[in-house]
Formats: C-alpha cells, sequence, structure tokens
C-alpha cells in the first residue's frame, strides 16, 4: 500500500474505471479509480491497481491486486458487511474460455483497506466432486456444506448418452466431471435491509468444459467478519 498525493495529469492517462461515493466513512464523496496500462488494439489491460483519493483531504492511497490483467475491470459499490459504508468490489474477466472472473471486496473505513474477499481463498475453499451414475443422473456434492444433488440427464440426446450408456442405461466406464472456479459474483439485496448478499457462480461440467451441466449458485452473507455460505442451489 502506498499514499501520495493526487496528480490529475498522471491519474488520467492511466484511468480505466472510475465511480464517486463515500468508502471512508465521513460521508464526503470520495473517488475510486481503477487504473492499468492499456494494450494498443486492444482491450486486454495489465497492471490493475485500485486506487481511492479521499474526497475530504484529498490523498490517495493505492491498493495493487494480486490478479491485476483482464479485461472490462469494474467498480460497485455497496455496504456489504453492515457497518453503513460503502466497501468496493472490483470485477475483472479474465477472458478465458471458462468465463472465469476475478474478484475482490475491499472496505475502505479511515482509509485503510481491509481486504473482505478474495475470489482465490473462495475456489480453494469451494470443492465439489462430480460423478456421472447409472440411469443417466449425475451426482453432484457439495463439500462444504456435505450437500448433495441428483442432475437428470436423460434429455441430452442419444448421440451424447449412446457414447456414455449402453443400452440398458448403464455406465460403460467411470466418468468424473468437474466445476469451474467462480464465474460470476452479482451483489444482491436478498432481505431489502441495505446490505449486499455475494450471489457466486460456478460452472458445472461434465467430460469438458463445453459440456454444461448446470450451476452452483451459492448465496454468501457476511457473518463473524468474513463471508459464509447462506444458501445454495443448482440451476440447469
Amino acid at each position: 500500500m502506498y499514499n501520495y498525493y493526487f496528480r490529475a495529469d498522471v491519474m488520467n492517462s492511466n484511468i480505466v474505471f472510475h465511480i464517486i461515493g463515500d468508502v471512508t466513512g465521513d460521508r464526503i464523496p470520495d473517488n475510486i479509480f481503477l487504473t492499468g496500462i492499456r494494450t494498443p488494439a486492444s482491450p486486454f489491460i495489465q497492471n490493475l491497481t485500485l486506487v481511492v483519493q479521499d474526497g475530504k483531504t484529498k490523498t490517495i492511497t493505492s491498493v495493487p491486486l494480486s490478479e491485476n490483467a483482464g479485461y472490462n475491470p469494474r467498480v460497485f459499490l455497496g455496504d456489504f458487511n453492515g457497518d453503513g459504508v460503502n466497501d468496493i468490489l472490483v470485477s475483472i474477466d479474465s477472458g478465458g474460455s471458462g468465463a472465469i472472473m476475478y474478484h475482490y471486496i475491499y472496505s475502505f473505513i479511515n482509509n485503510i483497506p481491509k481486504l473482505m474477499f478474495d475470489f482465490n481463498k473462495y475456489n480453494e475453499e469451494y470443492n465439489y466432486d462430480i460423478a456421472y451414475k447409472d440411469n443417466y443422473k449425475v451426482e453432484v456434492l457439495s463439500r462444504i456444506n456435505n450437500k448433495k444433488y441428483i442432475i437428470d440427464i436423460s434429455l441430452k440426446g442419444n448421440e451424447y448418452l449412446s457414447e456414455i450408456y449402453d443400452i440398458n442405461g448403464k455406465l460403460k466406464s467411470p466418468i468424473e466431471g468437474f466445476v469451474n472456479p467462480l464465474s460470476g459474483l452479482y451483489p444482491v439485496d436478498f432481505d431489502y435491509n441495505g446490505v449486499y448478499e455475494l450471489l457466486a457462480y460456478q460452472k458445472i461440467a461434465g467430460r469438458y468444459n463445453a459440456d454444461s451441466l448446470g450451476y452452483f449458485l451459492n448465496t454468501l452473507k457476511w457473518n463473524n467478519n468474513r463471508f459464509m455460505l447462506y444458501n445454495q442451489n443448482i440451476a440447469i
């Protein structure tokens, strides 16, 4: 973290996103920027950094991001921890075929950045087992809450199913699928109390990434100084 004074001529040449709102808690609007280096003739941006200019003192705090290159970087401001002050949600598209995205949430009370959410830690914590079963079923296990789901794939079509099952619906050989890392993180105030929850999307895939079986939809809620799993659904 570095603190320094605002220089408009330097900042403007590197600004890739800008939004205004109070994130320091003094009720004075602050400037929140994402800065980076644009790739010529490409939407790819490198060296992305979160920069906050205090609306009162004009002091700037810079926060480097661990995953700092990608596409369409953006910021959403909202209260995620219930303290009545906006937190900062940073989202970056990786551009990969799996539609993987990078997300961070920072609290910035009194100009002190505190990391509330890191997509890498989420991906490490949320693990799944995907196994094809007889009779055109796929068993899906979410390890974090030990919940098991069954997806019916009988409508996938004969060409698809005949590669996997014999005429009696028995597996020709064991097949395991997988779940992609976090591909979407959306702020939603489900209970209308002014505090946002997070809706996290992860794709469930079969034999290969394009073989989509559905999505895990995990609702995360701030509790005990961290985001906890509050609700879980599968969409197909």
